[in-house]
């Protein structure tokens, strides 16, 4: 059984400095490891992980899971676009498939990517080098233990769960849909009541799952 999670209350830049010691920790080990950054929407896992891929050089590659949404066209031919944020809407099992031979990997490999600006994926829009001893794998659904995501955790060596308060979150989201234009002020805050905040709660029960739990201490 698993031991809980060791909980801190940091802020940004202690957090990230955190991210950095364990990163290092990884490094300092033969072979290539991953360190997962999970967490609900929101609440600035991809702003961290790409800060410390940025501190770690060439050792590290950014792994983000949004590179496995499912295509527009395959959510609209499923009729199930407007559900798109939730667990079903994403290629977990191959991510999870991704992540492991990534992993195992001793050459050079690229991955997808998502573009906010289309909302849509981006093939090979990631360089993953053979250098890169380290790969920082971000997203919400990390640490879940249903199907296919149970087979993700097993792949990290370190999980770090990002925490940030519900109603900063809902802050949060509302500025970033809004941020490209590409929709309603009304179908975003729809979005968000409807699919956001539901991830939010659904990822917050799998943070026991992490290693460290970090509680940012932030107002914005």
């Amino acid at each position: 059984m698993q031991d809980a999670p060791q909980v801190l209350s940091l802020t940004s830049a202690d957090a990230l400095a955190r991210l950095e010691s364990e990163a290092r920790a990884l490094l300092a080990r033969p072979g290539r490891h991953v360190l997962g950054i999970a967490g609900g929407p929101g609440v600035g896992k991809s702003t961290l992980a790409t800060a410390l891929v940025a501190r770690l050089g060439a050792d590290a590659a950014y792994l983000p899971m949004d590179g496995f949404h499912m295509r527009q066209a395959k959510l609209d031919a499923l009729g199930t676009a407007a559900d798109k944020g939730m667990q079903h809407t994403f290629e977990g099992a191959a991510f999870a498939e991704f992540l492991g031979r990534t992993k195992a990997a001793t050459g050079a490999i690229r991955a997808p990517g998502y573009s906010r600006k289309i909302e849509d994926v981006v093939d090979d829009a990631i360089e993953i080098t053979a250098t890169a001893r380290l790969l920082v794998a971000e997203g919400n659904y990390l640490l879940l233990s249903s199907s296919p995501w149970w087979a993700v955790r097993p792949l990290l060596d370190r999980a770090v769960f990002i925490e940030v308060p519900r109603e900063l979150v809902e802050a949060r989201l509302m500025k970033r849909h809004a941020e490209e234009g590409l929709f309603t002020e009304a179908r975003n805050r729809a979005h968000i009541a409807r699919v956001d905040l539901p991830n939010y709660d659904l990822v917050m029960r799998s943070k026991t799952r992490a290693d460290v739990v970090i509680r940012l201490v932030t107002d914005a």
